[in-house]
């Protein structure tokens, strides 16, 4: 069977430098999927070129099997990925449901001007409807959607974040570090959220995350990065008890030792 996502041997170099390693990975439909590892493993860069953000220096990204690598950002949301990203990147001055509408964009634009322009004209009314469903998905937004998105605190902001990349009615959401900056009970709310999305609307789950124990809690496998190499992977309950993956948790550097 086809999955949903596919990365063989993926290769993200800046300059000289060899930021992800000859990764693979596999996402099937609706499945919910962690990686995780120490700050500078290669999990951001490795995102990023799923996504399109950056050219793969080598390997394959497939989705449903077709190969995608080093498409344009807008090509990889047409074909059902968005992303989330680190930091959440809101646009500030801008009220919070314009920061949202933003999201259903890269459907639409692609090609000429005037042929691009004449779809979102066309596509407005049912850009207004995916916004009262993310408005339904997350109720706070609508009592925030006039204020400024730079003047909402930073669980709103994340809120923000995710709703935008909703709008473009994603089957996979790539997230880059939910957890960033934010206090624990707002980062059990989100996650709470992207669990019932996952399980009640069927949208897939690619979770960076640094915080272990909240990548586990909320996905069902996970792959550890070190050093831009994928060192393990696994169900996320046979990972929790590993003692390798236990020192990276508390703050070391995973030591893979060979058989």
């Amino acid at each position: 069977m086809t999955a949903l996502l596919e990365v063989e041997g993926l290769q993200v170099r800046y300059g000289p430098a060899l930021a992800v390693d000859g990764v693979s990975l596999r996402l099937e439909a609706g499945e919910r999927v962690a990686l995780i590892g120490p700050n500078g493993a290669g999990k951001s860069s490795l995102l990023n070129a799923v996504c399109g953000l950056v050219k793969p220096a080598g390997g394959q990204v497939r989705i449903d099997g077709d190969d995608v690598t080093g498409a344009a950002p807008g090509a990889i949301v047409r074909r059902g990925v968005s992303q989330v990203p680190e930091g959440r990147q809101v646009f500030g001055t801008l009220p919070v449901e314009s920061n949202l509408l933003l999201g259903a964009y890269g459907r639409l634009f692609r090609g000429e001007l005037v042929s691009a322009t004449l779809r979102y004209l066309r596509g407005r009314a049912e850009t207004r409807a995916r916004l009262e469903r993310i408005y339904e998905l997350l109720p706070k937004l609508r009592e925030l959607r006039e204020r400024p998105a730079g003047q909402t605190s930073g669980g709103e902001q994340q809120m923000v974040a995710i709703g935008r990349a909703l709008m473009a009615d994603p089957r996979l959401l790539a997230i880059d570090e939910l957890s960033l900056g934010l206090a624990p009970v707002v980062v059990q709310d989100l996650a709470a959220f992207l669990r019932t999305l996952n399980e009640e609307r069927g949208v897939a789950l690619l979770l960076v995350e640094q915080n272990a124990q909240l990548a586990f809690e909320l996905c069902s496998r996970a792959y550890v990065l070190e050093a831009g190499r994928c060192v393990l992977e696994g169900r996320s309950a046979e990972l929790q008890r590993n003692e390798l993956v236990r020192t990276a948790y508390l703050g070391g550097g995973l030591e893979v030792v060979p058989a």
